[in-house]
């Protein structure tokens, strides 16, 4: 496994609506998981927001499937999901984890690293995204 020495935080970007939801979910989160919240915020504060029709293909967005390689060469595939839906067993992660809140607004080859819950430094790398399919 490869020592992290620097953080990455790559540009993002993120559609209207997304950034609406997510800053009213960080907002009502802060109360019950500070750091989360805080740490979402930080994310939507500085990502680039645009029309939601004019976010390109390939932007990491809610309900999103991305495929990523972990520093430690791991490939996963996961949907980004509200809390509510999350279900870590079935691939769903919420955006309000270390990993979700670091997923949100990237596209394919980019890196980014995020720290977990014990502040442990990782690092990802998006491979793909497919876009949220309509229900």
């Amino acid at each position: 496994m490869n020592d992290i020495r620097r953080d990455l935080a790559p540009a993002i970007t993120l559609g209207q609506a997304d950034h609406a939801k997510l800053n009213a979910l960080a907002m009502a989160g802060l109360e019950r998981m500070p750091d989360l919240a805080d740490r979402l915020l930080e994310e939507l504060e500085r990502a680039k927001v645009i029309a939601d029709e004019k976010l390109p293909e390939g932007v990491v967005r809610m309900g999103s499937s991305i495929t990523y390689v972990t520093n430690a060469d791991k490939e996963q595939t996961v949907t980004l999901v509200y809390p509510a839906d999350a279900d870590i067993e079935a691939g769903r992660i919420s955006v309000m984890t270390p990993i979700g809140t670091a997923l949100i607004g990237l596209k394919a080859g980019q890196s980014i690293t995020w720290r977990d819950r014990a502040d442990k430094r990782h690092k990802l790398t998006v491979i793909s995204v497919l876009a949220p399919q309509p229900a």
